[in-house]
């Protein structure tokens, strides 16, 4: 097997971790997920894991369709102190900016796990640097192109990660962010 995993399973955990760091007293998260991905289902898998040591009561919520989803923040909205978890996927990023504004109007924080939802407005993004992939990716073509088979190449998981916290959204929600994981941020958005 040849090419570049996206994410780690073990990174999935790291979201609620951050989650749970913006808001300490997090006692409920919905994880936004397509269920019919299985990476979805593994990364559930992961963050379910994380849950019982922080306390945190997890569940998922399916991005079929703009209803589904409409309902089940809302539905989540009314649980004391929760949060949203948002894994990635062709199906929630089709979906992302009813996402994005159904965690501002029902101020639920949100982690995410891409840099340009949280400069486009999320609260907070957490994962793999774009520019490193490319990067590696460059350096797969390269191999390939001076003879190497692809199909000998070793499959490559993220090395570089970046967290990203936009602080126009946090203040919105009414959050401050703890000065610990601002000062571990790669980028604050004021």
């Amino acid at each position: 097997m040849t090419g570049f995993m996206n994410f780690e399973y073990s990174l999935s955990g790291k979201w609620l971790e951050v989650l749970k760091q913006i808001e300490p007293q997090l006692t409920h998260a919905a994880v936004v997920r397509d269920a019919d991905n299985p990476a979805g289902t593994a990364q559930f898998g992961a963050i379910r894991t994380s849950a019982s040591s922080l306390g945190v009561d997890v569940r998922p919520i399916g991005i079929r369709d703009a209803n589904e989803i409409e309902r089940s923040i809302a539905d989540l909205a009314r649980s004391p102190k929760a949060g949203l978890v948002v894994t990635p996927s062709a199906s929630s990023s089709a979906h992302i900016a009813q996402i994005v504004a159904l965690a501002a109007r029902y101020k639920l924080p949100a982690v995410y796990s891409e840099r340009p939802i949280a400069v486009r407005g999320g609260l907070i993004s957490y994962g793999p640097e774009a520019i490193d992939q490319f990067r590696h990716a460059a350096d797969y073509v390269d191999r390939i192109l001076k003879g190497e088979k692809p199909g000998e190449l070793p499959v490559q998981a993220p090395t570089k990660f970046e967290l990203v916290i936009n602080l126009k959204t946090a203040k919105a929600l009414g959050l401050a962010i703890p000065q610990p994981l601002l000062a571990s941020a790669d980028e604050v958005i004021e």
